[in-house]
């Protein structure tokens, strides 16, 4: 190697830099891989939450209580009823209803003590007036009233008669189940035979002849008849208006019942 002139052995080195069966790596750039692992940071909490959350015991517990909600309800009575309230489907015979905003009551009478909803007080009033011409007074006792009312009425009148509950339900609604809440009903008398008013006795009288006739033509109809469904007393003097989409809602149970209600 000695004789070899130093051109010839430059030649003869190999070059490592450079090699003809092998590519060099090009490495990625620090600032790519530390992006990447940035994103995968969040990918794992995200994973990692919805592992525990699944597999949690209160989950699990959740799951089965569904589960078991769901059998419950599979297996109860067809014919068993509930509202969305109280699971109580009523009260002694009375159904539910909400209390009419007082912006929509209107009176009926020239103090004003007597209120019912405006399209209800309308209707009556022509009512009243048409009765009137051939010689009938329809005279109003009652209209609208509040729960607050309602509840004076049913337990405190109670308390005065020593009546049970039961025997009280079957002549007043306990509040917040009466038809007075929802402006559309009234209780009508006849003031040529006020000893009738109030009274199954008022269905002797003109103006329930007269009633019984023509308060279909204004949309009235009588809420409790004789043998009604709803196990109520036979009420000859109370009566809904039932003229427009909104009271037809409001009554749609009540004038739809195929069966009595159990109390």
């Amino acid at each position: 190697m000695d004789d070899i002139p130093e051109a010839l052995r430059e030649q003869t080195r190999p070059n490592k830099s450079f090699s003809p069966t092998k590519k060099p790596l090009r490495r990625k750039p620090k600032a790519v891989r530390l992006r990447f692992f940035l994103l995968l940071i969040p990918i794992a909490l995200i994973l990692g939450m919805i592992v525990s959350f699944w597999f949690r015991p209160n989950n699990i517990t959740g799951r089965a209580s569904e589960e078991t909600n769901t059998e419950t309800t599979s297996t109860a009575s067809p014919n068993s009823q509930s509202t969305p309230e109280n699971n109580v489907s009523n009260v002694l015979g009375h159904l539910k209803y909400a209390e009419a905003p007082v912006s929509e009551l209107k009176p009926i009478v020239a103090d004003g003590s007597i209120r019912m909803r405006i399209a209800a007080a309308n209707k009556f009033l022509q009512m009243q007036a048409a009765a009137r011409q051939q010689g009938i007074n329809l005279y109003p006792i009652s209209g609208f009233r509040t729960i607050t009312q309602q509840n004076e009425l049913f337990f405190k009148v109670k308390e005065q008669r020593g009546q049970g509950v039961s025997k009280r339900a079957e002549v007043s609604a306990p509040p917040g189940y009466s038809e007075h809440h929802t402006g559309y009903a009234v209780d009508i008398g006849d003031s040529i035979t006020p000893s009738t008013n109030l009274s199954t006795s008022f269905d002797k009288t003109a103006a329930f002849r007269w009633l019984k006739t023509n308060a279909p033509r204004y949309s009235f109809e009588l809420s409790f008849p004789k043998d009604n469904l709803q196990g109520i007393s036979y009420e000859p003097w109370h009566w809904r208006f039932v003229g427009d989409i909104q009271s037809l809602e409001t009554f749609y149970r009540a004038r739809n019942l195929d069966k009595p209600l159990s109390k």
